[in-house]
């Protein structure tokens, strides 16, 4: 299965901020794990004769493991790619018990980031053993249109956050027509901006929120790709915040305030154009423009960043 930037933006929380999976996980399989539980990173990657498989993410909690993936359309063969997944997974962790083997399937879901109203709560096959014995593979579907912001926020469910735009991917002309509806757009992006920096800077969590925020601002750029304004407004409310911590991050270092500054535009305009490039498919020039200066600047002019 090709990468997307969901994938990217997804697989780059789990691997790079994996406790914000906890609260997820406690939504999804009614556990109550603290967000400072251990966690450890399984494989994704799986060797199968016909090929590897590389899952989203494989969490090993205490002696559970959690199998999460995400999709971005309601695709009716994903318990099938499901139960591969999962199945894969057992065969690897498989304990040898004597002369038998005992294969355990992880906990799993899957994420739908755009679903309609026939996707199932649950996705569910029927396998059937040699024995002739049937046996119900049933896993919980969470689809992101079911949390409003407030939601999130309250179930601390802040993995979701980056994806919660996707719930106005298709209203972006309308941003452009109706100028009140832009605004409440933009209203509802500050105040995600305010709860998220009082969650996470009050609680000493800076770099989480920077990090959180640039991911928002990743996926909103994607969505709205061809909305120059829309991808602006939201970039200025979300963008900001981020510009002044990094700007006193590097400041604490010792540069000096131009310095700091300087250094993040540069790599937000270099973000910029790597998130431009996924979008084209042109990742071959990815490794380019980060060493060639003269092949950024092209692109930087090609692209009017």
């Amino acid at each position: 299965m090709n990468n997307t930037i969901f994938d990217d933006v997804f697989r780059t929380m789990i691997e790079k901020m994996p406790y914000l999976a906890v609260p997820l996980i406690n939504e999804v399989f009614h556990t109550s794990y603290p967000e400072d539980v251990k966690i450890t990173q399984l494989r994704n990657e799986h060797q199968q004769e016909d090929g590897e498989i590389i899952t989203d993410s494989c969490l090993l909690i205490g002696r559970k493991m959690y199998h999460i993936e995400c999709q971005s359309t309601d695709d009716m063969t994903m318990v099938i790619r499901m139960i591969e997944y999962d199945f894969a997974i057992g065969i690897e962790h498989a304990e040898k018990q004597g002369r038998r083997y005992r294969i355990e399937f992880p906990k799993s879901c899957v994420l739908f980031l755009r679903s309609s109203e026939n996707t199932p709560d649950y996705l569910e096959t029927d396998v059937v053993f040699p024995d002739g014995n049937t046996y119900l593979y049933s896993i919980p579907a969470i689809k992101m249109t079911d949390y409003t912001k407030d939601s999130i926020f309250e179930k601390n469910l802040l993995m979701l956050l980056p994806f919660y735009i996707m719930r106005y991917e298709k209203k972006g002309h309308n941003f452009n027509d109706n100028p009140e509806l832009f605004q409440m757009l933009l209203n509802e992006y500050e105040e995600i901006r305010v709860n998220l920096e009082k969650e996470l800077t009050e609680t000493g969590k800076s770099e989480l929120y920077t990090d959180l925020t640039k991911l928002i601002v990743k996926i909103a750029d994607y969505i709205f790709r061809k909305e120059e304004d829309v991808r602006k407004g939201i970039g200025d409310i979300m963008g900001g915040k981020v510009l002044e911590l990094e700007s006193e991050r590097l400041k604490a270092e010792g540069r000096t305030e131009g310095e700091a500054i300087g250094q993040i535009q540069g790599e937000t305009r270099l973000g910029s154009l790597i998130t431009r490039l996924l979008q084209d498919q042109r990742t071959e020039e990815i490794p380019i423009v980060s060493t060639d200066a003269k092949r950024r600047e092209q692109l930087y002019k090609e692209y009017n960043l």
